[in-house]
């Protein structure tokens, strides 16, 4: 099988070998407590218990009625002890209600229901209710992607499966051990996709998977022969090569398409899935299991043992050392060659470094990467030596450097002229960057501010509508 590929990309070590051959085993917080974010992908929830409510596993604890809402559920038996700010992926601070677990093993589940005897709308409701979301990281709600608009034709759903962020493997492992359940989710997909019983469309499903992981290729078409979906689901190997799995070039690789400037994959025809994702949908069909519990990778060069674990959601990431991790030279007075000195919330590419490991696993949370001195780029920033790496290995054919010098100058329109909100925030550019110019927090930041002054204008818009409104109103009652 040829493998596919993109224009442009890097290929940074992969340090898969750290965690690959590590299976997925369950683990809870020590101090038997989870800190459970009350809105975690989709439009803010509100909180719908109080402290000192006893709640089942897979009760709905904070929820909304818009059509973004998707609802968060308990991740274990307890009472609420708290509902306050902590500090979330991203090192803000967002409203998490706190639980304490108990023994008593309360479950508050959904029905079990046939997947392929349900309507389009009621399998979407379902997944709406089972709160899940894209578990790849940008936790979009997985009832709003799986309905795309009546004018976008589907022709493809497909599972991401490249998982090209260094360290992580938690997908690999899920596919080796879970192929069925994997198989399952993507034939729902599709179901729901194409119209729900006697629906109509006609989209085939592709799992794309980097030719790192080509050992998977045969058990995979077995599992799919065995369930007879040979004529609608296949397999599309891609070259390992960052950022493959990032969504336009999914496709690309994919299916030759391209996904429009500032549009979605359903404007190229496609919908994209990541492997825990279709695995927490069969669940939700299967076992009326809500999205309660997620796997994910602890890895890094200041891990003693790493690991693949699948923990309730809420998992507070200190409250799982020592007992399922340890970082090296934890006890030493003195900080060593091994000793973590960047946390990362994800992989050292696209992920968070955060300020410590109190922070809680979340339905996006696909690792947590303790970093050593020299597995992190910790120099200053120099002068731009206008040398032109960036724009060669960059994915999306941006000149990075020239976006940050309009960034620097304060010209906002000039950068979006550039492609500023076209960056993927892959981090190609800042990898490759021999004066190691921060490009893409700058990036991050002009991005802040495009959408604060997009922010601003609207209200103020609003606000002379609203004016003008009331201004015609008096007018009209002094006649």
């Amino acid at each position: 099988m040829r493998a596919k590929t993109f224009k442009g990309g890097i290929h940074p070590k992969e340090y898969k070998e750290l965690s690959n051959q590590c299976p997925v085993t369950p683990a809870f917080p020590a101090s038997k407590t989870v800190t459970i974010p009350v809105t975690m992908g989709g439009a803010p929830n509100q909180p719908v218990v109080s402290i000192g409510d006893e709640v089942s596993k897979g009760q709905i604890i904070a929820n909304g009625d818009g059509f973004m809402n998707c609802p968060v559920h308990s991740s274990v038996s307890g009472k609420v002890k708290k509902i306050q700010n902590c500090l979330v992926t991203g090192n803000g601070t967002a409203p998490c209600i706190i639980i304490e677990a108990d023994d008593a093993g309360r479950e508050s589940l959904l029905p079990v229901i046939d997947p392929f005897e349900c309507s389009k709308e009621d399998a979407l409701k379902r997944v709406r209710e089972a709160g899940i979301v894209g578990m790849g990281g940008a936790s979009f709600p997985a009832h709003v992607k799986l309905n795309p608009p009546a004018d976008k034709i589907i022709d493809y759903v497909l599972i991401n499966a490249a998982e090209c962020e260094p360290y992580l493997t938690c997908d690999e492992r899920t596919i080796l051990e879970q192929p069925s359940k994997l198989v399952d989710g993507l034939a729902i997909i599709l179901h729901i996709v194409n119209g729900g019983k006697g629906g109509s469309g006609h989209a085939k499903g592709v799992i794309v998977l980097e030719d790192n992981k080509e050992y998977l290729i045969p058990e995979l078409e077995k599992t799919i022969s065995d369930a007879g979906l040979s004529d609608s689901i296949s397999i599309c190997l891609v070259k390992t090569k960052y950022p493959q799995g990032a969504e336009k070039f999914i496709v690309s690789a994919a299916t030759g398409r391209e996904i429009p400037s500032a549009k979605l994959p359903a404007d190229a025809g496609c919908v994209i899935s990541n492997v825990g994702t279709a695995c927490a949908i069969s669940d939700a069909f299967r076992l009326g299991m809500p999205l309660i519990e997620r796997s994910l990778t602890i890895s890094g060069g200041a891990v003693e043992k790493p690991v693949n674990i699948r923990v309730p959601v809420g998992t507070i990431v200190s409250d799982l050392m020592p007992d399922v991790f340890k970082l090296k030279d934890s006890e030493a007075t003195e900080a060593g060659p091994d000793s973590a000195v960047k946390i990362i919330s994800g992989g050292p590419m696209m992920g968070f470094a955060m300020m410590s490991a109190d922070f809680p696993i979340a339905k996006g949370t696909s690792g947590v990467t303790f970093l050593t001195e020299k597995e992190t780029f910790l120099e200053e920033e120099s002068q731009c030596i206008s040398c032109g790496s960036c724009v060669a290995k960059c994915a999306m054919r941006l000149s990075p450097a020239l976006i940050v010098r309009e960034l620097k100058a304060g010209n906002l329109d000039k950068a979006k002229s550039f492609g500023l909100m076209d960056c993927i925030e892959c981090g190609c550019c800042a990898f490759v960057c021999p004066a190691k110019v921060n490009l893409i927090q700058r990036i991050r930041l002009g991005k802040g501010l495009v959408r604060q002054k997009m922010a601003e204008e609207k209200a103020k818009a609003q606000a002379q509508a609203a004016k003008a409104a009331a201004e015609k109103a008096a007018s009209e009652g002094g006649r």
